[in-house]
């Protein structure tokens, strides 16, 4: 196992390399980027100020010297190689760079949209496994009964409904201005939120929480539902658990000593998947609910071509999938100690 890990973190160094420089590049292809973005806010404003009362019209040429300093400032004046390698130099200093259009560093930008992703993945994710996993349990027990059926229909329901959809008609049903008014439907804190207590801060934090938190986790119940009742039931029929009954093993005993733990196993092997919901987000949702989280900053460094903040989180994020992946053949192996890793 010792060997395995080390090989398996060791490989993680030239996939990362290969993905960032992939990212990068493509990037770099990619039309209307920082330069192009600068020259047509400069043309915006020779023409706005040439069009305003008592001045000149102004020239929106521009001359080859004025060029070469703005695709110097955000150094494109160097091969794109040698670009990718100084990037890579600061990457390896923690230094992610600093957004061309919030001109903040990277890290602290990410930094600040971070409670927002992880109250969204490790809220939603809580509630999934709370929820998806007695339910499949019962489910299988009860195969074929109506509390099946009826839990089914149930759970394809929030499936096939789309978040956003979700996410409007909640806030029409319980938001500002409805016959219920109970909850929030803007922001991710109050006002006065500075003015509050701690607990006071916490507390409005998660009541602006819980309709995003609802859209957000409701779509996946049915996958880690199903996935539960199907492993449970394929186990129930294995020829370990009939031995078991036959020889007097309560039932109960049989599902919970014996069946669970293997049917457990396909659970386990996505475990190592709670690193990445750091940066999760979902931008629809955030856009709905008018909260600034991950999934509305990747779309906005994308859209304005912000490529250090759209590389920071690129890297983070195939960062702890890789990781994650490790950490899901660890618990692997320990949900089934027929596994060995060599």
């Amino acid at each position: 196992m010792r060997d395995y890990l080390i090989k398996r973190l060791l490989l993680m160094i030239p996939t990362l390399l290969g993905i960032t420089m992939a990212c990068f590049l493509i990037m770099q292809m990619v039309p209307g980027g920082p330069v192009e973005q600068a020259l047509l806010k400069m043309k915006r404003a020779s023409v706005s100020e040439a069009g305003s009362p008592g001045s000149g019209a102004i020239s929106s040429a521009m001359t080859r010297e004025e060029l070469n300093n703005i695709r110097k400032y955000y150094g494109f004046d160097k091969p794109v190689l040698v670009r990718y390698f100084d990037w890579l130099g600061k990457l390896a200093r923690l230094d992610l760079g600093t957004s061309y259009i919030y001109e903040k560093p990277v890290l602290e930008l990410i930094l600040n949209r971070l409670p927002v992703s992880l109250t969204f993945g490790l809220t939603g994710l809580f509630f999934t496994y709370l929820v998806c996993i007695p339910l499949g349990i019962q489910k299988a027990l009860r195969h074929g009964t109506a509390f099946d059926s009826g839990t089914s229909i149930l759970i394809f329901l929030g499936y096939s409904i789309p978040a956003f959809a979700l996410g409007v008609l909640l806030i029409v049903l319980f938001g500002g201005g409805s016959f219920w008014n109970l909850f929030p439907v803007s922001g991710a804190v109050s006002d006065n939120f500075e003015e509050l207590s701690l607990l006071g801060k916490i507390i409005d934090f998660g009541y602006h929480m819980i309709l995003p938190i609802l859209c957000y986790t409701i779509g996946g119940f049915a996958t880690l539902t199903l996935l539960m009742k199907n492993s449970l039931l394929e186990q129930l029929n294995q020829d370990y658990v009939r031995t078991a009954l036959a020889k007097g093993l309560p039932f109960k005993q049989a599902i919970f000593r014996h069946a669970l733990r293997n049917a457990l196993i396909p659970i386990a092997t996505n475990i190592g998947m709670i690193l990445s919901v750091v940066l999760s987000g979902s931008l629809l949702i955030e856009k709905i609910f008018t909260i600034d989280g991950m999934g509305l900053l990747s779309y906005q460094a994308i859209v304005d071509r912000d490529y250090p903040v759209a590389l920071g989180i690129i890297v983070i994020s195939s960062f702890l999938v890789l990781l994650g992946r490790i950490i899901s053949d660890i618990c692997l192996a320990l949900v089934d100690p027929r596994i060995k890793f060599k």
